[in-house]
């Protein structure tokens, strides 16, 4: 499996952006597809995950209420849409699919930046 993110750049506090997540291969055995990022000096941070099959939805308390992850599944395309941007949510912006019979998230996008300014 092979995902390709896009959407990321530069935008104003307040702000909005939407993230797109290309799946390509052997898509057929995904269950989740999870949007992850990464700020300097910071961890690695789950923020949205989706359940492939239901759309079943879950998000971190940092951006629950202005993030909304959505898919379609014709399309084997994710989406993170991003409203009331703040400049901590300046990240790269990973996603990443676990598939069936799978303990974690075994497919990762290349990431990509995401910054807020002032």
């Amino acid at each position: 499996v092979l995902l390709q993110a896009s959407g990321g750049g530069s935008v104003q506090a307040g702000g909005s952006l939407t993230l797109s997540c290309a799946a390509s291969g052997r898509t057929s055995s995904t269950v989740y597809m999870a949007w992850f990022r990464q700020a300097p000096g910071k961890e690695r941070e789950l923020i949205a995950r989706i359940a492939w099959s239901d759309g079943n939805t879950a998000y971190a308390d940092s951006v629950e209420g202005r993030f909304t992850i959505s898919r379609i599944n014709a399309k084997n395309t994710g989406y993170l849409e991003m409203s009331s941007l703040k400049p901590e949510d300046t990240a790269v912006y990973y996603c990443a699919t676990e598939q069936l019979r799978s303990s974690g998230y075994d497919y990762w996008g290349q990431g990509t930046l995401v910054t807020v300014s002032s």
